[in-house]
């Protein structure tokens, strides 16, 4: 008998993270469902009602997924804003280019 958990969780691979745990047959990531539920509060049936290619076993799956690989997940979820801040730097939005150099040299953004 398979885990009823495999049937839900499929492994992609990541640039980032060498592999990414996802809702099988999706792309949607366990990291999200964990963000949806935990962080905004949103509750399974909110969540398969915007997604309704999910369940309600898949979320629960994911979270079962998240509680058993806690440190792993926490760990991708801070290297991917290390690099979110990486390419703000990188690469900065045109109006805070524009918002900065306003402040320099006292002229105002064009329209």
């Amino acid at each position: 008998m398979t885990p009823v958990i495999s049937q839900h969780i499929a492994m992609l691979p990541s640039a980032n993270h060498g592999e990414k745990a996802v809702i099988a047959g999706t792309r949607i990531r366990i990291l999200d469902i964990y963000v949806w539920h935990e962080l905004q509060g949103r509750t399974p049936s909110e969540i398969v009602a915007d997604f309704p290619q999910l369940t309600k076993a898949d979320i629960h799956a994911a979270m079962t997924y998240y509680w058993d690989n806690e440190e792993l997940i926490q760990q991708q979820m801070k290297r991917g804003e290390e690099i979110e801040a990486e390419m703000r730097k990188l690469y900065p939005s045109k109006i805070s280019r524009q918002i900065k150099s306003q402040g320099k040299d006292g002229d105002s953004i064009s329209s």
